[in-house]
């Protein structure tokens, strides 16, 4: 169980980054070499590779070897993941009366 519980913190860390937020962006539109991004980001090659890692380490990015370069795309299994989770969350949230939930006076 614990195990799920990292999975998905590993997924909303990949997702709490301006630059990583900036790279999801720019892979909405297909696949991209790092070559690339790093010119669109302005960024440093070792900066985008520990973007990169995290990305991919959490299931939302794609990527694959060409030679010495990688490139990256999005993956619509781990948005659809994610999603799923939020939404998961929502529902339950939605259930709980807030207001009438404290038990402090």
């Amino acid at each position: 169980m614990k195990e799920v519980y990292e999975q998905n913190a590993r997924v909303f860390k990949a997702l709490c980054d301006p630059n990583r937020l900036m790279i999801i962006d720019l892979l909405k539109n297909g696949e991209k070499c790092a070559c690339n991004l790093l010119e669109e980001l302005n960024i440093s090659q070792s900066t985008l590779s520990h973007h990169m890692k995290l990305l991919c380490d959490s299931g939302v990015i794609n990527c694959r070897r060409d030679g010495k370069w990688m490139h990256y795309s999005l993956s619509m299994k781990g948005f659809t993941k994610a999603n799923q989770l939020l939404a998961q969350i929502m529902e339950a949230s939605v259930l709980i009366d807030f207001e009438n939930s404290c038990c402090c006076e």
